[in-house]
């Protein structure tokens, strides 16, 4: 209905302004020209097409070609034909017309080229416009769509430049709202939060008619959230979704607002925050594990588990995976559950991360050694040596704890050397001064030398004199 309402005032227009020149009066190309000319003023957009097509296409010769085929363009545009539209525009710039016909072309090519996704040749074409006449009624809408093309080729960074030049020089204009978005959301992507904050903040006071004030707002809650303000970013979140529950990004805000409240929120909020977390569809290993850490720190072991579950099943080989049962198996050992230390621990030491597998193998280790598994402790201190990367607290400890199974197995010297290492290199004084003693207490163990023992090689020693071997019988002299 409202299309066919919007029809009536084109149709008048067209009815009058034939009716205002007797139609004997009128040549055909002056007919078609005036009727498709007055149908794209007022976007009868149809009727504007089938008209300048029979003029492109009947009278070839005719000055007035180039301003139709831009004409014809700008409708083919409108209706969803860019490539016809195109070849419109580049038949008018193929025949001189004025010089401002020339640019407004040049400007409707790039918005062609736009809409296939040709953006470097659209880039182009608007930057072209602007340098031409940075006056012209053009040059706005061209910086705009230049702009836009440096974020389609992923260049944030001359985007961001080109929408700053956009809001400096025409701030009132009617784009300037998705311009401040735009040029906010490619600071972002070039993590300059802080740039991006300026922006943002005050856009509802600048814009307060603006349909995109909801987008400002949840850009402003992610940028703070970010960027060094968490409980600001959560506040602000929280006041989005709030007012607009069913916007495209409540999603993503709920998230944020979940993981914020896993660390800044209070027993409600991380109680809420577990709950969004684990019902995300399809999960991620991200979602799983800061609905364990909320588990955790709200001490629900059986949340904790489904947390975990969840996490192993869905990702049995993510990073977080690997270090949830190291935090796990730090817990296990807290409570002296050994074997289940031992598991976790052996869980957790097939991460790729240098300072999880270490510290995995750590635990896997002790735990073996309280459960007086000695050869498998030794085993695991032994795979803390081979890690490239480990901390000099975690790289002792293990070398202790192969001292002590060495020595529960009565390996003096491999314990010997063990404890030597951490007594003369730990930088823990209170390790160190314990190696010690054990280096006291294993050279003890070491059987001692016999007194007067010869020495490896010699010939022993005889009380009386070798006596000369007896001649053989036979023949004498």
């Amino acid at each position: 209905m409202k299309r066919r309402l919007a029809i009536v005032p084109a149709l008048a227009a067209l009815l009058a302004l034939t009716s205002a020149v007797p139609v004997w009066a009128l040549e055909e190309a002056d007919r078609l020209f005036m009727v498709g000319e007055q149908a794209v003023a007022d976007r009868f957009y149809p009727v504007a097409r089938r008209t300048l097509e029979r003029f492109v296409a009947q009278y070839p010769g005719d000055p007035r070609l180039p301003r139709a085929a831009v004409l014809l363009g700008r409708a083919q545009l409108a209706l969803d034909a860019p490539q016809a539209a195109l070849d419109a525009f580049t038949r008018a710039l193929g025949v001189p017309p004025p010089p401002a016909d020339v640019l407004e072309a040049r400007f409707w090519q790039a918005e062609a080229f736009f809409r296939l996704k040709r953006f470097a040749e659209a880039r182009a074409a608007y930057d072209e416009v602007v340098r031409t006449d940075a006056a012209s009624p053009l040059a706005a809408d061209a910086l705009y769509g230049f702009a836009w093309c440096e974020l389609q080729l992923q260049r944030p960074e001359p985007a961001a430049t080109a929408f700053r030049e956009f809001l400096t020089t025409w701030p009132e204009h009617a784009l300037a709202p998705t311009a401040t978005l735009q040029a906010a959301r490619a600071l972002i992507e070039l993590s300059r939060v802080g740039e991006a904050l300026p922006l943002l903040t005050p856009f509802s006071g600048k814009y307060p008619d603006s349909k995109l004030i909801p987008d400002a707002q949840y850009l402003v809650g992610w940028a703070k959230f970010n960027d060094g303000d968490p409980r600001g970013g959560l506040a602000d979140l929280q006041a989005f979704l709030a007012a607009h529950p069913k916007h495209a990004q409540a999603p993503a805000a709920r998230l944020l607002v979940a993981r914020a409240a896993s660390k800044y929120g209070d027993r409600a909020q991380m109680q809420q925050a577990y709950g969004t977390l684990m019902a995300q569809e399809p999960p991620t290993a991200e979602d799983l594990y800061d609905a364990a850490t909320i588990a955790s720190r709200l001490a629900r072991p059986k949340e904790l588990d489904a947390a975990w579950s969840k996490l192993r099943a869905h990702f049995p080989g993510h990073s977080l995976t690997r270090r949830l049962a190291l935090d796990l198996a730090e817990a296990a050992f807290r409570q002296k559950s050994w074997k289940d230390t031992a598991a976790l621990g052996r869980t957790a030491a097939e991460s790729e991360e240098d300072a999880v597998r270490a510290g995995a193998w750590l635990l896997v280790g002790e735990s073996e050694l309280k459960l007086r598994h000695y050869p498998q402790a030794a085993e695991a201190f032994e795979a803390v040596g081979v890690v490239s990367d480990v901390e000099a607290s975690v790289r002792y400890r293990a070398l202790a704890g192969l001292g002590l199974a060495r020595e529960q197995q009565k390996e003096w010297q491999a314990a010997l050397s063990a404890y030597e290492a951490v007594a003369s290199q730990t930088p823990d004084a209170g390790l160190r001064d314990w190696a010690r003693a054990r280096v006291a207490a294993i050279k003890k163990q070491l059987p001692k030398p016999r007194t007067g023992a010869p020495a490896s090689g010699a010939a022993p020693k005889r009380s009386e004199p070798v006596k000369p071997a007896a001649k053989p019988a036979g023949k004498q002299s």
